[in-house]
């Protein structure tokens, strides 16, 4: 929920072709220690041999501490009271009453908060797989004229076509990094990582004044506040929107209608000729218009304030309430016992308050600046060599093993059998027990394991 800690900018430059697949921190935040063990996102790469009780990375810690201050100062002061001045100690019976309502509202916005965290995910993940598919359609089944409109051979019009299917491949990773600085209410359009994907694009963000839509620094005090979760340190996310003078418009929808007057050009100059291919990059459009909806959705409706207002007050009640009931049967030891149901109690409630938005910079929030570099890493990939339209450069040239693990033998030996031949060992080759097991050793031993090689002879028996 944090969305005011800074913005985390990862620029993707062209050297970041060559180095760490994961986006790059600031300068700033890769000397400072605190910063990359509690904000985040977390990097979703690295491994950490630790055990969970041990870590740092991903607690709700620092937000604890004043919480457990106050309890701690309170339950010392009642205990000290109750054996020094009068006894304060009552029934523990509210104990058991109030501990079952008191985890059926954890357990009622934990469960919620993670509904949200889940389903930001499912969004996220259909817009890689929608985003990845129209960028195939355009890179393979979008035709590169080499003629013009009266027939004649013209190489440039050759080379326009493929830096215009560059340029619509590139508006796809134009959305995904414009989604994800919406999320985080970040309006400018002059991150390092949006700004040169966006060149040429008019847009009404891009036409407002620029250094009104930045965060600025907080000041240390600030910050500490922050750092430590209290709410009156902590900032409207959406200030920069707020006070914006200019419509700052809906710069991820703006870019699928760039997208979709792409395609339009793609129709009529007859370069998409399926039908069906057609089909699918509107369906696809239309399912990245779903994408921009859903996540809008999850963070503009947060659980209801009556429920989040409630909940804490709940929480609150039982632990202030805990040393009078514990000072009886635990004398002093009540003190460190009050602490530690504290630390659990409104840490489950502090983890629900952290995943009710998972688009933010929390450590526990999802990676999107990760997931932003992978799905420009598989589109890098995919254009960096020509689409595979001739059969013949990776099929018959290649050496295709067709009837593996039946067979060996490449594609050209094959071409001197008569098609019943062929067909005949495609019956054998389903029919084949060694076939079978010749998969399995294969599998086994992609998975690491040492395969069991058995006697044919023996399997027979």
């Amino acid at each position: 929920m944090n969305d005011h800690y800074g913005m985390g900018i990862s620029s993707r430059s062209t050297t970041s072709y060559f180095t760490s697949s994961t986006p790059s921190m600031a300068p700033d935040e890769q000397h400072d220690i605190l910063e990359g063990i509690f904000f985040g996102p977390r990097d979703i790469v690295r491994h950490s041999k630790w055990p969970y009780f041990l870590r740092l990375q991903g607690s709700v810690l620092p937000r604890m501490i004043i919480p457990l201050l106050f309890v701690g100062i309170w339950s010392t002061t009642i205990v000290c009271v109750s054996k020094l001045v009068y006894d304060l100690g009552i029934s523990s019976v509210l104990l058991t009453i109030t501990g079952f309502v008191v985890g059926l509202s954890l357990s009622f916005r934990s469960s919620t908060a993670y509904e949200r965290y889940t389903e930001g995910r499912k969004y996220w993940s259909q817009l890689l797989l929608t985003s990845r598919n129209t960028a195939r359609l355009i890179w393979v089944h979008v035709a590169e004229r080499n003629h013009d409109a009266d027939g004649k051979e013209t190489p440039e019009i050759a080379k326009q076509d493929l830096l215009n299917k560059i340029g619509a491949i590139n508006l796809l990773n134009a959305f995904a990094v414009a989604l994800k600085h919406r999320l985080r209410f970040e309006p400018s359009v002059e991150y390092p990582d949006l700004a040169p994907l966006l060149t040429g694009l008019d847009t009404l963000a891009g036409a407002a004044d620029q250094a009104e839509l930045h965060h600025r620094k907080p000041s240390p005090i600030k910050a500490a506040g922050q750092y430590l979760g209290i709410s009156f340190a902590e900032s409207n996310p959406r200030k920069l929107i707020k006070r914006a003078k200019h419509n700052l418009g809906n710069t991820p929808l703006e870019i699928l209608t760039y997208l979709s007057a792409y395609f339009e050009a793609v129709y009529q100059a007859k370069m998409l000729a399926l039908p069906i291919g057609q089909a699918q990059c509107m369906n696809n459009l239309a399912s990245l218009g779903e994408v921009l909806a859903g996540v809008k959705r999850v963070v503009n409706t947060p659980l209801p304030v009556a429920y989040s207002i409630s909940i804490a007050q709940i929480t609150w009640a039982y632990v202030i309430t805990l040393p009078f009931q514990l000072v009886k049967t635990l004398g002093w030891v009540a003190i460190p016992a009050t602490i530690l149901a504290g630390y659990i109690i409104l840490g489950l409630a502090a983890i629900g308050r952290e995943l009710e938005n998972p688009f933010g910079q929390d450590v526990n929030d999802l990676p999107l600046d990760a997931y932003c570099h992978e799905l420009a890493n598989d589109i890098d990939a995919l254009i960096s060599r020509p689409p595979p339209l001739k059969l013949e450069d990776w099929m018959r040239g290649g050496g295709a093993k067709v009837m593996w693990p039946l067979s060996g033998m490449e594609y050209k030996t094959w071409e001197s059998k008569s098609v019943e031949e062929i067909r005949d060992l495609l019956k054998a080759k389903a029919a084949s027990i060694d076939v079978k097991r010749e998969r399995v050793m294969t599998m086994k031993m992609s998975e690491g394991l040492t395969p069991v090689v058995q006697d044919p002879e023996k399997s027979k028996a």
